[in-house]
């Protein structure tokens, strides 16, 4: 285990990675020197028997789109450690452009040295002498035009935009070829900072497991409703209280429902799915759940079985080649990795044949947790790092199946009558679903009475026509609420 923490007095995060299996060294000094470059970190202390003057240095000249939350946070960090940053590139650092909606609000950080707030778009997509552009003014309709037109003219792009890769990374990826193929030196398209804010996800997959072969992803991709369910699981809150609090520590957005739909999320596993399968699905076909139905009943049954309720990611690999994912809240048992993660941390695990499961733990939003991403790859690219494939190749002959298999939890209320247990046993055996238990707890109102089915694997498909089937009897109080339960050990987790 390597356990690092970043504090300040502004923004407390940490990371944490469990590997079984240990990585090369230059893997691990990579690493640190990503997690390194945060303003988070105490600033490091730089050491040379001769400095240098800055004269020596190359400039790489910078143009930001977007100066509020993230974009203040990225020149910050720049300004803070220009110099450690020219030791490290062998170039000096200059954002020389900040492109803004409105350029008479008044900014939470300081303007660099000779740097121009402008509300243009040309000003900086026109400047031949703007050597790499950072996207983080979000949307996918002008962040487009932005990314592509710099793109077009030769300069690299960092981006944070999650939304503008899973919409259109097949159009961004076929750009980036016909751009490339004539030129000597090739335009670079960075996105760390889009998936997990400040965890080096989008690296490791492009880096650390090139010779393994991932079978799962797994993870706690959305902080905001991390931090509701925390709260109603541990604080014993109601969703709408949790909903609350998280839109007034600003953990949700006015309109929360890329959120709480996981509609945030599934464009999140979109992403990493191309990294670790090289196939890009639909958004659309992958199915999507979020937390909007679960109740402190849900609650008080993932802890009678012992565990708690994530919403999560997940993609696999199968022994036949296919891949399949779902976003959606599940079961995890209380030995899981992703148990423990609560709050608005992040957290993405991963099974592989070679490193077995690596954990990345982290702060999945924020100023400097993304604006240290974004960090990370600004310096790699002044350093001169190459990725000619910023999406890993593409699979051959690799099929997504959009039915996936898993243990399922279904909640059904109920009107108290006679033969209810035999008519869901015959309901399950129509349709080849295996029951492995059934939990009730004591009935403290009636109308609120319910029970729950714990099933064996099976496709989610037959799970929707039994829940169908099973809402259709008289007893039925309500629509069934099913969801999956992680992980093939689950039960032996159960007090």
């Amino acid at each position: 285990i390597l356990r690092i923490y970043t504090t300040s007095n502004l923004h407390p995060s940490f990371v944490t990675v469990r590997l079984e299996t240990m990585k090369f060294v230059n893997n691990l000094a990579l690493f640190l020197a990503c997690a390194g470059s945060s303003a988070a970190f105490t600033p490091a202390t730089v050491t040379s028997t001769t400095k240098r003057s800055s004269a020596l240095f190359a400039d790489v000249t910078i143009g930001i789109f977007g100066g509020g939350t993230v974009g203040g946070g990225i020149v910050e960090i720049l300004e803070s450690k220009k110099e450690y940053f020219e030791q490290m590139t062998g170039n000096t650092l200059n954002v020389k452009k900040i492109c803004v909606r409105d350029a008479s609000k008044p900014r939470d950080f300081e303007l660099p040295e000779g740097c121009t707030v402008t509300t243009e778009y040309s000003d900086i997509l026109e400047d031949d002498s703007i050597d790499m552009v950072v996207e983080v003014m979000g949307g996918t309709t002008k962040a487009k035009d932005v990314v592509y037109d710099a793109l077009k003219s030769g300069k690299n792009v960092v981006t944070a935009n999650k939304a503008l890769i899973a919409a259109y990374m097949p159009e961004i990826e076929s750009l980036l070829a016909e751009i490339n193929g004539d030129r000597e030196t090739n335009v670079e398209f960075r996105y760390e900072a889009a998936v997990c804010g400040g965890i080096p996800i989008i690296r490791s997959l492009q880096s650390d497991f090139v010779g393994d072969d991932v079978k799962t992803v797994s993870g706690i991709i959305n902080g905001c409703t991390n931090f509701m369910l925390t709260a109603m699981d541990r604080d014993g809150k109601s969703y709408d209280e949790a909903l609350s609090e998280a839109s007034a520590l600003g953990y949700a957005e006015e309109d929360p429902t890329l959120d709480v739909g996981g509609f945030d999320a599934r464009s999140k596993l979109k992403i990493l799915m191309r990294l670790a399968y090289g196939i890009d699905v639909q958004e659309d076909d992958i199915p999507c759940s979020g937390i909007t139905e679960l109740t402190k009943l849900d609650f008080e049954y993932a802890k009678m079985m012992g565990g708690s309720i994530k919403l999560v990611g997940v993609a696999s690999h199968d022994d036949s080649g296919d891949v399949s994912a779902f976003v959606s809240p599940c079961y995890v048992s209380s030995d899981d990795s992703l148990f423990a993660v609560n709050g608005a941390t992040n957290a993405v695990e991963l099974l592989s044949k070679n490193l077995v499961s690596t954990t990345l733990i982290g702060e999945g939003a924020g100023r400097y947790p993304t604006a240290n991403s974004c960090i990370n790859d600004i310096v790699a690219l002044a350093k001169g790092d190459k990725t000619p494939l910023p999406f890993n190749p593409a699979a051959e002959g690799t099929k997504y199946e959009g039915d996936y298999a898993s243990d399922f939890y279904i909640r059904l209320k109920y009107k108290d009558s006679l033969g209810i247990t035999r008519q869901c046993g015959e309901a399950c055996e129509k349709y080849g679903i295996s029951i492995h238990s059934i939990l009730q707890n004591p009935i403290t109102t009636k109308d609120d009475a319910a029970f729950v089915l714990i099933t064996e694997k099976v496709p989610v498909s037959k799970i929707k026509q039994v829940c169908e089937e099973m809402e259709s009897l008289e007893w039925c109080n309500g629509p069934a609420f099913f969801m999956p339960v992680l992980g093939e050990n689950w039960a032996t987790a159960m007090v």
